[in-house]
């Protein structure tokens, strides 16, 4: 579990407490038969850290980025099979009527 999994879980956690501590204050301001205005500084406090906390998960949690270029060796993982004979080509362009001698137009 790295740094990124516990900020997440904590940003986690923190949305869960100020959910709770909204429910709560809302349910005093009714008994004191006042009406919700918004919820207290704390809780926004508590929603932006949160936040904050989710977002650096989210940016360290799924690790080192690949490259995407196509000539680029170090993300070769797929690779052909040995024997070629099982590799099958069906899909629906054999449906589609395509003439050789047709040219696009520029």
């Amino acid at each position: 579990m790295g740094i990124g999994f516990i900020a997440g879980v904590l940003g986690g956690l923190l949305f869960a407490h100020a959910a709770y501590s909204t429910i709560q204050y809302r349910g005093m301001l009714k008994i004191m038969e006042e009406e919700f205005s918004g919820p207290p500084t704390n809780v926004v406090i508590e929603l932006l850290l949160g936040l904050v906390l989710c977002m650096v998960a989210g940016l360290a949690v799924p690790g080192k980025f690949h490259s995407i270029l196509p000539d680029s060796e170090e993300n070769r993982v797929v690779s052909l099979p040995s024997n070629l004979d099982f590799m099958v080509f069906n899909h629906r362009g054999r449906v589609s009527p395509f003439d050789p001698e047709l040219e696009l137009k520029t």
